[in-house]
């Protein structure tokens, strides 16, 4: 069980720099009360923020920091799981994730993200989609069970049952099965290397029975040839290397100055043409008017027909520069091609000499090869016992991969097995099905306490099934808000039963935000209130409300909060 005891923040949302501090478990029923834009939510948000990284309502992170100080965010969060105290900071500019446990803060090797999947799988035992079905019931950014998705709902559910650690299991068991077909492909690369080696050594065998001076002569000219074919690649290489020699740094330089020269040709086409829609626009001005549009002196036919006359001269002579220009560029465009030409030249001859090098590597191979032949069959018959007692030994090496196939086979299979009983429609499902019917009872026993007299039951896929009183059939979507927020309070306490059962995420806690303000009718709250005055010994309920005057003295505790100079201030009685 997780026993939350405190959460506290400073310059957070709208708080200033001095830390507010609300303890969990001061007092079973607390009522938060505040007008509009007071901060009653702020806990909640902070609380999901330190637990889980992300605000509790649709909030930009680096809009958590308070807008007046700028700096500074930071949140904590205190609990106990199965008696070990946590503490949980978390803040902003400067950014911080601590886990502390028993008051020594956990290793921060890992990155963030694993230190947070450490904290939710191995310390909350709740994701942020869990923590929001079991802990809150809120009106803002909450998303209803009943809204999740198919494979969310079973999030959900896996949490409150304890089974993800099938789920677990299951990619463990994916991992070592790719270990498993990791180590089929080396047995198989292994025997399949050792059946060549057998082969190769009853070849040598058999060339050792049957030794003859043929043999050896044309290992020897092979030998020779292939020498030879070294030679000429070694002596192509030297033409390709003195050729790429005498041409890279010289075509490098070259495509260099050419591509500079590009870009400065451009530049001068792009101010010609700049230039010619000047001259042009100023013909065009003194050709459309007659008065000055500054001065508005008019403008005389002399000095009109002058300028006119210059500005076209003006533009031939830029067109005229222009054309040469672009000749000059065009003979630049083909040199670059050229000099381009000449590095493909140059990268392909390099290419071959890698080529020649990688024949002349498997050339001295085979020449290698040969010689140890050669060696083997001018050397004595006693050699004969020898590479017999080798095949021996290759032949036990592959009778024992062959044994190990063999098991890794049978362990392929092994996990297939395993696999198929820990896939969501294994275990898993089997589990789930020994609860549904205890989760439908729960939840219709709380529909009925809330007044809401329907037949609801979920299936393993978790979709639901509601019938009235007439047996007709409805959807949740069907309902009227009012409707669905009974549903929604059934499967919450629901599912803090479920997990109260199971010790799995199971919690002090509970918020509800805003529930009282929304669609529930009067009946609806006095119904709620029973539920609430029913839960154990050790709940402790936070109420956030701007209804304070309706709901005042139905709660042992109170909190208030109100603005003051722009800053959060909470007041506890």
């Amino acid at each position: 069980m997780i026993k939350f005891e405190s959460v506290r923040w400073k310059n957070f949302l709208s708080t200033g720099d001095k830390f507010t501090e609300i303890s969990l478990n001061r007092s079973p029923s607390t009522l938060i009360v505040g007008q509009n834009g007071a901060g009653k939510s702020t806990m909640l948000d902070a609380l999901s923020f330190a637990l889980f990284g992300k605000p509790h309502r649709n909030i930009n992170k680096p809009q958590l920091i308070n807008s007046i100080n700028g700096k500074g965010c930071e949140v904590e969060v205190e609990f106990e799981v199965g008696g070990v105290s946590f503490k949980i900071v978390r803040g902003i500019k400067p950014n911080k994730f601590e886990i502390w446990q028993n008051n020594i803060m956990i290793n921060q090797d890992s990155n963030s993200r694993d230190y947070q999947k450490f904290l939710e799988q191995n310390v909350l035992k709740l994701n942020h989609k869990s923590f929001h079905q079991i802990v809150v019931l809120g009106s803002s950014s909450f998303i209803p069970f009943m809204q999740l998705s198919t494979n969310h709902r079973r999030e959900v559910i896996e949490d409150l049952l304890d089974i993800q650690v099938f789920t677990k299991m299951n990619g463990l068991l994916r991992e070592r099965s790719s270990r498993i077909k990791e180590d089929m492909v080396n047995v198989n690369h292994q025997l399949d290397s050792i059946k060549e080696k057998m082969d190769l050594q009853k070849k040598h065998i058999k060339n050792l029975e049957s030794i003859t001076s043929d043999q050896i002569a044309s290992k020897q000219n092979t030998a020779r040839e292939k020498m030879d074919s070294i030679t000429a690649l070694q002596v192509a290489n030297s033409e390709l290397s003195k050729f790429i020699d005498e041409h890279m740094t010289n075509t490098t330089a070259k495509l260099k100055k050419l591509n500079d020269k590009k870009t400065k040709l451009n530049n001068y086409n792009f101010q010609i043409t700049e230039n010619i829609k000047k001259v042009v626009a100023d013909a065009k001005f003194y050709t459309e008017h007659d008065t000055c549009p500054t001065c508005t002196q008019t403008i005389g036919e002399d000095i009109k027909t002058t300028k006119i006359a210059e500005a076209r001269s003006r533009a031939v002579e830029l067109k005229n520069g222009q054309t040469e220009l672009t000749t000059t560029m065009d003979q630049v465009a083909a040199d670059i091609l050229d000099m381009e030409s000449w590095q493909t030249r140059i990268f392909e001859s390099q290419s071959t000499i890698n080529s020649n090098n990688s024949q002349i590597k498997l050339l001295q191979s085979d020449i290698d090869k040969l010689s140890k032949e050669v060696e083997s069959l001018l050397g004595n018959s006693g050699d004969l016992s020898e590479a017999k007692k080798e095949l021996e030994e290759l032949s036990i090496d592959r009778d024992a991969l062959q044994d190990e196939k063999l098991n890794l086979v049978d362990l392929r299979t092994y996990h297939d097995v395993i696999s198929e009983m820990l896939k969501d429609t294994g275990i898993k499902t089997k589990v789930i099905k020994q609860y549904l019917p205890v989760m439908n009872k729960l939840i219709n026993q709380y529909l009925q306490v809330l007044d809401f007299f329907v037949s609801f039951n979920l299936n393993e896929n978790f979709e639901e099934t509601i019938r009235s009183r007439h047996r007709d059939d409805f959807t949740y979507s069907s309902f009227s808000e009012g409707e669905k927020q009974r549903i929604d309070l059934s499967l919450l306490f629901t599912w803090r039963m479920i997990a109260k059962m199971k010790n799995s995420a199971s919690t002090n806690l509970l918020v509800l935000d805003e529930t009282f303000d929304s669609s529930l009718d009067n009946d609806g709250v006095d119904n709620l209130m029973k539920i609430l005055n029913t839960l154990d010994e050790g709940t402790n309920v936070f109420i956030i409300s701007h209804k304070g005057e309706i709901l005042e003295g139905k709660f042992r505790s109170k909190i208030e909060f109100t603005k003051q100079n722009n800053f959060s201030i909470m007041k506890a009685s």
